[in-house]
Order: C-alpha cells, then sequence, then structure tokens
C-alpha cells in the first residue's frame, strides 16, 4: 500500500472497469456504500472537449461512522463522504482513498479521532482486498 499526499492506495494491473467493481465490493465487505460517483473523464469531455484516461471518483459512506462523524462536529459534513478514486495511470490502475485521519487534523472535536482511525482502519481493510483481487 502507498501513501499519498491526502490518502493512501494501491496500484493494479486490472482495468479501471474490474478495479472499480473489485472497489465497490471490498468497501461493501467493511459496511460503506457508494452515495456519488463522478466519471471525471466523462465530463471533462463532454464539457470541455478534453479527453483524458478513465478517472472515476466514488463518494463512499460507512452510515454509523458519518453519524458519529457529524455528532462530534456538524461541520466535518463538508469533509464526508470519503472518496475513492480510481484511474488509470500508464499501464496500471490506481485506486486512491482519501485519508480520514485528515479529518481529525482539521476539527479538534471530541471523539472525531477515534471514528477517523475506524474508518481508516476499514479502509485500508478494503484496500488490501482490492489488492489482493488484482
Amino acid at each position: 500500500m502507498e501513501q499519498f499526499s491526502y490518502g493512501f492506495g494501491v496500484r493494479l494491473a486490472l482495468t479501471v472497469p474490474d478495479a472499480e467493481a473489485e472497489v465497490r465490493r471490498a468497501l461493501a465487505a467493511e459496511g460503506f456504500g457508494v452515495l456519488t460517483e463522478i466519471d471525471v473523464a466523462a465530463t471533462m469531455e463532454e464539457k470541455l472537449g478534453v479527453r483524458r484516461p478513465l478517472y472515476k471518483i466514488l463518494g463512499a459512506c460507512n452510515p454509523p461512522l458519518a453519524h458519529r462523524a457529524l455528532c462530534a462536529d456538524e461541520q466535518i459534513g463538508l469533509l464526508l463522504p470519503c472518496n475513492v478514486a480510481v484511474y488509470e495511470d500508464g499501464d496500471t490502475t490506481v485506486v486512491a482513498v482519501m485519508d480520514p485521519e485528515l479529518m481529525s487534523r482539521l476539527s479538534d472535536a471530541p471523539g472525531l479521532g477515534e471514528v477517523a482511525a475506524e474508518a481508516g482502519e476499514r479502509l485500508r481493510r478494503a484496500l488490501a482486498r482490492v489488492e489482493a483481487a488484482g
């Protein structure tokens, strides 16, 4: 697993669609659902006429964790859901996850650190499943 500027991720030999399917399965196994989906490549082509490699952003949410985070700090909703990017990078596909602990660095609300740590553990386990599949 690689550490990125804002999160962590893995590089796979899977196609973006295959990696996305694995990500969805792995997230579900950890209690996350995908609430939002942005096809960045399609949007850039449609709105700007710019072609770029495949790039999807999935907005993942674990409702019990989101509820606990919002109870700790209502403004934390600005950082929810947890974004998962799935994109082509040369001959590999990258699956990168926003590090939930960024939330706890931006807020000193009691209990938020524990929620962020648990979310991070679950997301790391999900990424490990994806990596094993790819």
